[in-house]
């Protein structure tokens, strides 16, 4: 396999509900040559919780990263801001 790791951040920012969270998406190989995709969420400034899936087609990685990524998009979630 030859999978290119990605990362994706996006953010959900609203002061009036004291609300700042973070959705990070990473796409890599694992040593077993499985394509692992890591979720990771929280609190901006927070560690957060970290969830990983592996699966032996990469194609089937990148639909959970883009139905993740979609279902985030319309609850509010936008690219990170500087």
């Amino acid at each position: 396999m030859n999978t290119q790791p990605c990362q994706i951040h996006i953010e959900r920012k609203d002061a009036s509900k004291n609300m700042a969270r973070f959705y990070v998406l990473s796409l890599s190989t694992s040593l077993f040559d499985e394509i692992c995709v890591a979720r990771r969420w929280g609190r901006i400034g927070s560690k957060g919780q970290e969830k990983r899936h592996y699966f032996t087609r990469e194609l089937d990685a990148l639909e959970l990263m883009l139905d993740v990524l979609r279902r985030k998009r319309k609850r509010g979630y936008g690219p990170k801001r500087r």
